[in-house]
């Protein structure tokens, strides 16, 4: 919809008609009249003039076309434009010390300046040949998805719509994907950082021994949760957050391959528990964002399960590779899990923001969480919905802090719909295929580049280690910044870097369909080239 604004100024028509509706006496502060090509909008201001704005219905008609028509220029043509670019200088001070505009724009105008300043400057990761961090391209008809959830605007803390049954549908899907019962416990959220904070929530209420909602943790013993050194940095978020401190946070040790030790673990909760301490929660990792190890998830199990602790699995990053064959085996310990996180805008392509939790036991999830106020309570809430009712069941926000919940549901749901399992089984075994390729293709410039072994999952980590500079740590690491920094600035490709054994290593994640060797070539190119 269009918006044009004006001040009725003497004289006008709009003057007019605003002395018009006054005269009655009325002191109305606001009136609206159907007219030519729209609705004119009347509202008093402060100082008591009129100010009047004319809404056009017809922006959709005129602006759709053009979005999608960019949107579909922008997919077909990015092979072809640099993987990355910064954001000019002078287009970034000149939005730092704009202010917002007085009078509305034309839509137009407005989608004018997003193509000068905002579509030609990506974050890169549409871009076949962007490797950096986890971030993967987002499947068009999960940007359709996206844009039509956006039209419906709904939302999703409960009831009895559409989006509501969607979201539980998709949350059903993965829970069965992931062995967990059909019943489960889960909430679509944010991403894998709101996930860990959402079910290290749940696990302290169940597991802490006290009414944590009622008391809090006064008086009680230290709770503890067990992590290793590769786990993600949003549990020590989470763990700061929920009040438990940062010591609370007991790190446990890896092997050569940089997974948690299970011995280590069972030896670090006895003596936790033999100094008086309650272990709370095992943080374990189904495919880290480091180098896409997994942690030996059947064994931790074993353990958590022999001490009645909590086990979580950090399956963010990797546990879509649960639906690949060679993976299904070594993930399959995610089942007995007592919560899960996953991110569906990782490895199943859909765009940010679409993060997942599920908890095993429902119950423990809504008792954590659930707090209905008298406005908010509507029949059906409590007892699942009676047909044609305005609830159906408990409302999704009884599961976790959020209240007001977007439509994250519909592009998860259209994009598992479009690719089918068999879909996202290909896309997953491609991705790691490639990457495999890449491997192969730095082992066999052995003078130049090393690779971190294990390689895991889909993820590369290496180094250019010239003979000239080996056996000299700082100069290899000085050498390895600066090639990430040229390789990421030069366009041609793109990938991050991370700190594995002491030392600076490039790193490389692929996650995206479109990617080919020919791509990762490019990579290993465009990194001995930054080298030299």
């Amino acid at each position: 919809m269009r918006t044009k604004c004006w001040r009725a100024s003497a004289g006008t028509r709009a003057e007019r008609l605003c002395c018009a509706w006054n005269e009655d006496g009325s002191s109305a502060h606001s009136r609206q009249l159907e007219s030519d090509g729209g609705r004119l909008l009347f509202t008093r201001a402060p100082d008591g003039a009129w100010l009047w704005a004319m809404e056009l219905d017809d922006d959709f008609d005129r602006i759709g076309p053009r979005v999608l028509e960019w949107i579909a220029r922008d997919r077909r043509t990015l092979p072809e434009r640099p993987v990355f670019q910064p954001y000019p200088p002078e287009l970034a001070a000149r939005l730092a010390q704009s202010a917002w505009p007085e009078a509305g724009q034309d839509a137009e105008a407005v989608l004018d300046a997003f193509e000068r300043e905002v579509g030609p400057y990506p974050f890169g990761n549409g871009h076949p040949r962007f490797y950096g961090w986890v971030n993967s391209p987002p499947d068009p008809i999960g940007v359709l998805g996206d844009a039509l959830a956006s039209a419906m605007n709904p939302s999703c803390a409960g009831g009895n719509h559409a989006a509501v049954h969607v979201e539980r549908a998709v949350v059903r899907w993965l829970a069965v994907a992931l062995g967990f019962p059909p019943n489960a416990g889960g909430l679509l959220v944010s991403g894998g950082s709101m996930a860990a904070l959402t079910a290290l929530a749940v696990a302290r209420h169940a597991r802490s021994g006290v009414d944590v909602r009622e008391e809090g943790l006064h008086g009680g013993p230290r709770l503890r949760v067990y992590r290793s050194g590769e786990g993600h940095g949003c549990y020590q978020k989470a763990v700061e957050m929920l009040g438990l401190g940062r010591r609370s946070l007991h790190a446990v040790p890896t092997d050569a391959a940089l997974r948690m030790v299970p011995e280590a673990l069972a030896a670090a909760i006895d003596e936790d528990v033999a100094r008086g301490e309650r272990p709370m929660a095992v943080v374990a990792t189904a495919g880290t964002v480091n180098t896409g190890a997994i942690d030996p998830l059947e064994a931790i199990a074993d353990v958590c399960a022999a001490r009645g602790v909590w086990l979580h699995i950090d399956g963010a990053y990797g546990a879509p590779a649960a639906l690949t064959d060679e993976h299904r085996a070594v993930l399959s310990a995610i089942a007995r899990a007592d919560s899960v996180a996953i991110d569906p805008h990782k490895w199943l392509y859909v765009p940010v923001e679409c993060g997942l939790v599920l908890v095993k036991e429902a119950a423990a999830m809504r008792d954590t969480f659930s707090l209905v106020p008298p406005y908010l309570r509507t029949e059906g809430q409590d007892d699942g919905a009676a047909a044609g009712g305005v609830s159906a069941g408990p409302w999704l926000s009884e599961y976790g802090f959020q209240q007001t919940r977007g439509f994250r549901a519909l592009k998860l749901w259209m994009a598992m719909k479009r690719r089918g399992q068999a879909g996202y089984r290909a896309a997953i075994a491609h991705d790691i295929a490639v990457a495999r390729h890449l491997a192969d293709t730095l082992r066999a410039r052995p003078t130049e580049l090393e690779v971190w072994e294990p390689q895991g999952l889909s993820i590369v980590c290496f180094r250019c280690a010239p003979a000239a500079l080996r056996g000299n740590e700082a100069a290899l690491d000085t050498l390895n910044r600066r090639v990430v920094e040229r390789v990421q600035l030069g366009g041609e490709a793109f990938l991050s870097s991370t700190v594995l054994g002491g030392k600076v290593y490039l790193r490389a994640c692929v996650v995206n369909p479109r990617a080919t060797h020919a791509d990762v070539e490019a990579l290993v190119t465009a990194v001995v080239e930054a080298a030299r």
